[in-house]
């Protein structure tokens, strides 16, 4: 089977793509796999790191304010489709699969065009532009959340199958992970937080008062936080400002290697809310305290955060709501949450969180799209 896959710009559309890719590859090593990006996005790095050759084909989004670049977006627009069918006709794919960000908007326009199978993966609740777009065009919908479907208009191609992840360590008992990292047992309570691979100023700040405020008076709670790397010298200043760095059971680093197995070992994480890490917190069963970025399309991650805490499976604050001096909020929050009265709210996060968790994604989608080439073929 030879396969195109297509999704960019960040993370949240590459990653689940990979994933997708690495089962393929997985379950029928004869497959050959290529895969469609922009030269700006993170994609340029990711792809070529797992592995699959890299096409290019550029295009980008219009902008709120009308400015030269919105021309330029329209130009893009209209040329993109021809430069992807050129790509198409020369790789000869059996089937094409999206995971979001503008460059799926035309590849899979152009292969379903073509008549090519073609399926998307919507990881966020509320389904991207090019999903949207796409919609009418595609032969599978894939769903994260099963609220998304509701806005795509579609039932007969939607699939609700969860997100697929890369690593599948994220079951891992947590006294096993616990053992395997060397967290003390004197330590009752393990606080996870971090704000992505570059850091989140806002967050950062609220989580050194939190650790000020509630970890440097509770010995029994061990808290670890990734700053991210452009902040790592600057949230170091302010780490041993606050006297941090003389507390055993507090600990600053720059970026979490690990993730699966620290993932495993806490009782409460503090993230924000892309897909990808609330699929990971629902098949952990982590109960989580969210703080959604501000600065992504259609604010999705606030979107998906709101999902979980409408069922009861998770806290959610807003960035504005923590204010640059004062952090009481999170502080109460977390105070309550690892409290001995917070047990049974925590314990009752953890279940709903879980009802979430679809373990099986990748196989799902897998076996799907074995039948879509099947059936198109017929």
């Amino acid at each position: 089977m030879r396969v195109l896959m297509t999704g960019g710009g960040t993370g949240g559309h590459v990653n689940p793509a990979l994933a997708i890719a690495n089962t393929i590859k997985q379950n029928d090593p004869e497959a050959v796999i290529e895969y469609v990006g922009t030269s700006r996005g993170i994609e340029s790095k990711l792809v070529p790191a797992a592995g699959y050759p890299l096409h290019f084909v550029e295009i980008q989004g219009l902008r709120r304010k009308l400015t030269l670049s919105n021309l330029k977006t329209v130009w893009l627009t209209l040329t993109s489709p021809a430069k992807a069918k050129k790509i198409i006709r020369e790789f000869k794919p059996d089937l094409v699969v999206g995971t979001g960000g503008y460059v799926s908007w035309p590849v899979v326009k152009a292969a379903s065009q073509l008549g090519i199978p073609c399926a998307l993966h919507e990881s966020n609740a509320i389904p991207g532009v090019a999903v949207r777009m796409l919609a009418s065009s595609v032969d599978r919908i894939y769903l994260n959340f099963e609220e998304t479907g509701a806005r795509l208009g579609c039932p007969e191609k939607l699939l609700r199958v969860g997100n697929p992840l890369l690593n599948a360590s994220f079951t891992m008992d947590q006294a096993e992970a616990r053992a395997k990292l060397g967290i003390p047992d004197k330590y009752k309570y393990f606080i996870l937080s971090y704000g992505g691979s570059m850091g989140a100023e806002r967050l950062n700040a609220a989580v050194l008062k939190l650790m000020r405020d509630f970890t440097a008076k509770h010995p029994e709670v061990y808290h670890l936080h990734a700053t991210g790397a452009i902040e790592k010298e600057l949230c170091g200043g302010w780490f041993k400002e606050m006297g941090l760095d003389k507390y055993e059971n507090i600990k600053l680093v720059e970026y979490i290697y690990d993730m699966p197995y620290q993932m495993a070992a806490a009782d409460l994480i503090i993230c924000r809310a892309g897909a990808m890490t609330i699929s990971e917190l629902a098949i952990s069963g982590k109960c989580a305290v969210f703080i959604p970025s501000p600065n992504v399309t259609d604010n999705h991650q606030y979107k998906n955060a709101k999902v979980l805490v409408d069922a009861g499976a998770a806290a959610l604050f807003e960035e504005r709501e923590l204010e640059p001096t004062e952090a009481a909020p999170l502080t109460q929050c977390v105070s309550e949450l690892l409290s001995d009265a917070g047990t049974e709210r925590r314990k009752s996060m953890e279940k709903a969180i879980r009802d979430f968790a679809v373990t099986d994604a990748n196989k799902r989608i897998y076996l799907d799209l074995l039948d879509l080439v099947k059936n198109k073929k017929n």
